[in-house]
């Protein structure tokens, strides 16, 4: 890789960041009423996780007949005007300028040639924002505080830059860069690379559990002891928070890929 970081301050960072976690209490929210207690599924967990499918499954719909509505219209209407805004406002028009402003803040940090990763960047970006906003709604289970969510979220974004860094750079040559550009530490520097590398699916979990978890119990306390006025500020505050906990793991997967698919200086890609 044309900059190797240390693997042993990596480890270290990745574990400050464990034991530095946010402590919540999350008992407090275990017993708030859902949506779903009517429904006879009193368990949070089940509840959370239901609200991820049917949050994902709602997101696949939206964003295929977006593009079958897009598709068609620069059929109808040619390549340039196809991409002109329609008079009225439309589901397809609104995701359309959610996906082409997310492009360009991608194209900042990956660059254009990065776009063919767009559909792993921007599928972490927006499931989590949905699912983190969707929690802050009175009587909606908070489904990224479970690790029934969160767990499958960091699974897809390891998995994810893995394999294109295996794509885009053979497999051998992917697990030789571990080891690092000198040959005696390369046993030392491989197991904490790996270790690291493996380490970050707990991390990226305790990001999104605990960071959102914090949010929601503070909202839950001070809309409980101060019920008028006091709860507009921590939603202000906990919206904010949303953005942030979609936007960090949306930032380390674009880092992730980044870093797994350069190549050393002087190297030619074929």
């Amino acid at each position: 890789m044309t900059c190797l970081r240390p693997a042993a301050f990596a480890l270290n960072l990745e574990i400050l960041y464990i034991l530095g976690a946010p402590v919540a209490e999350t008992a407090v929210m275990e017993n708030h009423y859902t949506y779903f207690h009517s429904l006879g599924l009193t368990d949070a967990n089940w509840q959370k996780f239901l609200t991820a499918v049917l949050v994902g499954v709602a997101l696949v719909a939206i964003g295929a007949k977006s593009a079958k509505k897009l598709a068609k219209r620069r059929t109808r209407l040619g390549a340039e005007g196809g991409v002109i805004p329609e008079d009225s406002i439309s589901t397809a028009g609104v995701v359309d300028l959610l996906v082409e402003g997310f492009i360009g803040f991608q194209d900042s940090v990956l660059g254009r040639e990065g776009r063919k990763y767009l559909p792993i960047t921007a599928t972490v970006f927006f499931y989590t924002l949905i699912l983190n906003l969707i929690g802050l709604i009175p009587g909606v289970p908070a489904a990224t505080t479970t690790v029934w969510t969160t767990v499958p979220v960091a699974l897809f974004i390891f998995f994810s830059f893995n394999y294109h860094g295996i794509r885009e750079q053979g497999f051998v040559h992917y697990v030789k860069h571990f080891s690092g550009p000198i040959w005696w530490l390369a046993p030392l520097i491989f197991a904490l690379e790996v270790m690291g590398i493996f380490l970050r699916i707990l991390t990226l979990n305790l990001r999104l559990y605990w960071n959102v978890s914090a949010d929601h119990v503070v909202l839950g306390v001070f809309t409980d002891l101060v019920p008028v006025l006091a709860p507009i500020v921590f939603y202000v505050l906990g919206t904010f928070v949303c953005f942030m906990q979609a936007f960090v793991p949306t930032i380390l997967t674009m880092i992730y890929i980044m870093l797994a698919t350069q190549h050393e200086e002087g190297e030619e890609h074929h």
